[in-house]
């Protein structure tokens, strides 16, 4: 359902029957993604809960708006703040992955007694070093041209090619072909601008502010994603009420690779909820 919120046209979506006593979940999914891509695994949770996707802005069915302000940190986090006030939801268990989990974590250190209980996947609380995040935000912004400057069919090609996303590369060709034509349905604009103001390097610096999330916390890595794994084993300690979770044979999206584990870690952590 697309809904006119203050600053742009969101869609979220149910992924069962809604039903007011049970608990809500609010999945949001990483960069060139979109709340499809967490439809099947919705399916492979406890049913025990409400579970609701969000298109974040620039994203599947949300609007891609031309005004770069409308994707900074702040206005993200109150478009889905504007999406609770809509479905009246006071109190929420949050699970995001990659960007959505930097957009979850966010919302955590804004809102944390909206939040019950969060999940993250294949998060970073920001960049530490200043000459690092000065040359990620460097990056983001060559990426942002390069997608401006192709075909969304080539950037979805260039973008599944990833060195990230190497795990991936065992997925059979029909599985690839599927993965890039779910991306080629973004919008170049709001690709671009996500990019620009809400990549990791723009990102509020977040390691001093875990400590005040209290609110019980599962961080999910896979083990081959040596990079993210590392980061998390530090976070871990951070936060009050937190544990950690290696996904075995997975790389940067655990819930894609291994779904099954990944949904098993995940009914594990709501089960105590």
């Amino acid at each position: 359902m697309i809904i006119q919120i203050s600053s742009a046209k969101i869609n979220y979506e149910h992924f069962n029957q809604f039903d007011p006593v049970k608990k809500t979940m609010i999945l949001l999914h990483g960069f060139t993604g979109s709340l499809e891509d967490w439809r099947s695994v919705s399916t492979s949770l406890d049913m025990s809960f409400n579970y609701i996707g969000i298109d974040l802005i620039g994203h599947g069915k949300s609007e891609s708006p031309e005004e770069v302000e409308k994707y900074t940190t702040p206005e993200i986090i109150k478009q889905i703040n504007d999406v609770l006030s809509h479905l009246s939801l006071n109190k929420i268990i949050l699970l995001g992955y990659s960007m959505g989990g930097r957009t979850a974590l966010n919302f955590a250190v804004k809102y944390p007694k909206k939040v019950e209980a969060l999940i993250l996947e294949s998060t970073s609380p920001g960049i530490k070093d200043e000459k690092e995040r000065e040359t990620r935000i460097k990056k983001d912004e060559k990426l942002a041209k390069y997608i401006e400057t192709h075909k969304i069919e080539e950037f979805a090609e260039f973008w599944i090619n990833q060195d990230i996303f190497n795990t991936q590369r065992r997925f059979s060709d029909e599985k690839r072909r599927q993965i890039k034509l779910a991306k080629k349905k973004n919008d170049k604009t709001g690709l671009a601008n996500s990019v620009r103001e809400f990549g990791t390097g723009k990102m509020l610096l977040l390691f001093d502010h875990l400590q005040y999330i209290n609110c019980k916390t599962l961080l999910i890595t896979g083990e081959l994603d040596e990079k993210f794994t590392g980061i998390n084993k530090e976070m871990v300690k951070s936060f009050p009420h937190a544990e950690h979770k290696i996904i075995d044979n997975a790389g940067h999206n655990t819930h894609l690779e291994e779904h099954g584990k990944f949904a098993k870690h995940i009914n594990e952590f709501l089960s105590d909820i």
